[in-house]
């Protein structure tokens, strides 16, 4: 049996165990599949790990960068008190409307928002707002910006908040030093920025599964 076999197999045990589909989860990959969105979304047990995170952290207020169909905001969305907030940030339109339609449809598009527009145009925009600090960050999108994102991360929470920055690792591919793609250059940008930022305190966590092998950073914000 080879190795990407096996990684599937065992997720496929984990999620049936731990992180089984509902109704709301499943139709929201259903109907993201359905509208042709890039299969990208987060595997299940990352889904509830970003979920456990949330609730340990006792979030009331979660930013999320990049939200493609909905199925990760769903899971951040659940972890919120009935009077918690959700902002999610979402480049295109066409998935935009996709994850507003399966957020309703796990009701939560009473306590969630999805906005429209590149990122880094939305976030100062938020900024602008003057928003009670967020509890949690949770950055999937473009990875050539992830530097930005961090420091508009930090701008936007709080001591004791949480930062998660999605596909760090990139099969691998974060070890090399003189790659000229922008995604990985903007990855490992961002992980220099939370090992040397004096605001941040952080790890990252390699991964193999259903999507492959990659992995996460995790920050607190410090004081």
């Amino acid at each position: 049996m080879t190795e990407p076999r096996l990684w599937n197999d065992v997720d496929d045990y984990l999620t049936a165990l731990l992180a089984p589909p509902d109704d709301a989860l499943s139709a929201a990959l259903r109907d993201s599949d359905a509208a042709g969105l890039p299969h990208i979304n987060v595997a299940p047990t990352h889904g509830k790990l970003l979920h456990l995170l949330a609730v340990i952290q006792g979030a009331r207020r979660i930013l999320e960068v990049g939200t493609l169909g909905g199925y990760s905001t769903i899971w951040l969305g659940r972890a919120l008190p009935a009077d918690g907030r959700l902002i999610s940030l979402e480049y295109a339109e066409k998935h935009a409307e996709v994850a507003r339609r399966n957020l309703a449809r796990a009701g939560l598009d009473k306590i969630t928002e999805v906005r429209v527009g590149p990122a880094l145009d939305s976030l100062p925009k938020l900024a602008g707002e003057d928003p009670a600090p967020f509890d949690l960050v949770f950055i999937d999108a473009d990875k050539v910006n992830n530097p930005h994102y961090v420091e508009w991360a930090v701008r936007l929470s709080r001591p004791g908040s949480l930062i998660v920055l999605d596909n760090v690792v990139r099969g691998g591919a974060v070890t090399d030093a003189t790659t000229d793609d922008p995604a990985i250059r903007g990855t490992r940008a961002a992980l220099e920025l939370f090992a040397s930022h004096p605001k941040l305190d952080a790890t990252a966590i390699q991964t193999v599964g259903v999507k492959g092998y990659d992995g996460f950073a995790l920050a607190r914000v410090l004081p």
